[in-house]
């Protein structure tokens, strides 16, 4: 697989990653099965997609401890991404960046992947209560110790705090701009799909400037941009997109417009060729910074997805895929 550089460390991993929340979080319980998705981990490290993205949250704790069953004969073949800043409690979940905090959730980290050092520690969130550079200056003692090799910042809560008559990344490009002053940022986890371009405005070109690399999150629109869900045919209540706006059976229908030009495009090269790679291939052609991170829990959609990375859009293509209409339907 081609390989692809996050950051000034020029760390190098797989064009196209693994999301591996979906494996014990937020998508369909019933469907989650520990084994499947072990050996679904081998395969993305098999092809190629060296880029394990977790988080302690994520569980919480358990997507961790299902990864370090796989780190702990594989750890030279992976990159390990995990996150801290966010606790799930009953029925929230709530910032917590505290120094003391931030340096005990990374051991606990360490333990439950079953490594010794993490490759990218991102802040999920800010906390409001703690100025940034703190919680950012106990991320950076972390590299210093040697349990982290790089930093990022996750960008995907950006949309609560947006104000009337700004971008939707400006707010965090103001964030970017303060722990720069601290320690250098390797990464930016934001939102980037063919239905959802906002970071194009000014993150994604403001990652390219400054050589950062952007994790694009949710590559595959939350599965529909493959096109394998049909309206109206319901989730599971412990399913994120139960209660998701865009994810109505009348919004689901608005937006079929989307898929099908994902459909005419994938035909275009081929009987093998599917809406989802075609997504992904559009994602790495934003720039040789950007690494999409599809969230799946599948041998079957791991090999899928990374054998977008032979997938060649031309011009024609990408002038198409520019002008398929914007999704309907609240992201909030």
């Amino acid at each position: 697989m081609e390989r692809r550089t996050i950051g000034a460390a020029a760390l190098a991993v797989g064009a196209v990653g693994l999301g591996c929340m979906p494996m014990s979080w937020a998508y369909s319980g019933s469907r989650q099965r520990g084994d499947e998705s072990v050996r679904a981990v081998h395969r993305a490290l098999d092809l190629g997609s060296t880029l394990l993205d977790t988080a302690d949250m994520y569980g919480p704790f358990t997507n961790e401890l299902l990864l370090g069953r796989v780190l702990k004969e594989r750890r030279e073949d992976a990159f390990v991404s995990t996150k801290v800043g966010l606790l799930v409690g009953e029925q929230h979940i709530v910032a917590n960046g505290r120094p003391g905090y931030v340096r005990r959730a990374c051991d606990a980290s360490l333990r439950r992947l079953q490594t010794d050092v993490i490759d990218l520690y991102q802040l999920h969130r800010e906390d409001p209560e703690v100025p940034v550079e703190e919680t950012w200056g106990a991320m950076a003692d972390l590299v210093r110790a040697g349990k982290v090799r790089a930093l990022g910042l996750c960008a995907m809560g950006a949309r609560g705090g947006r104000r009337s008559g700004t971008r939707l990344h400006d707010a965090t490009i103001r964030q970017l701009r303060r722990v720069q002053q601290v320690f250098p940022v390797s990464a930016v986890e934001a939102e980037l799909s063919v239905w959802s371009r906002e970071a194009m405005e000014t993150l994604l070109p403001w990652c390219a400037e400054r050589g950062i690399g952007f994790l694009a999150a949710m590559p595959l629109g939350n599965g529909f941009l493959t096109g394998t869900l049909t309206p109206g045919q319901g989730f599971e209540p412990d399913d994120v997109r139960a209660r998701h706006p865009r994810f109505t059976a009348e919004m689901m229908a608005a937006n079929q417009p989307v898929v099908s030009g994902l459909r005419r495009v994938a035909a275009r090269h081929g009987e093998s060729v599917t809406p989802a790679q075609v997504a992904l291939a559009w994602v790495l052609a934003q720039g040789p910074h950007v690494v999409p991170v599809p969230g799946a829990k599948r041998e079957r959609w791991v090999t899928e997805n990374a054998a977008a990375t032979d997938l060649r859009l031309t011009a024609r293509d990408l002038t198409e895929l520019a002008e398929l209409p914007a999704a309907l339907g609240s992201w909030d």
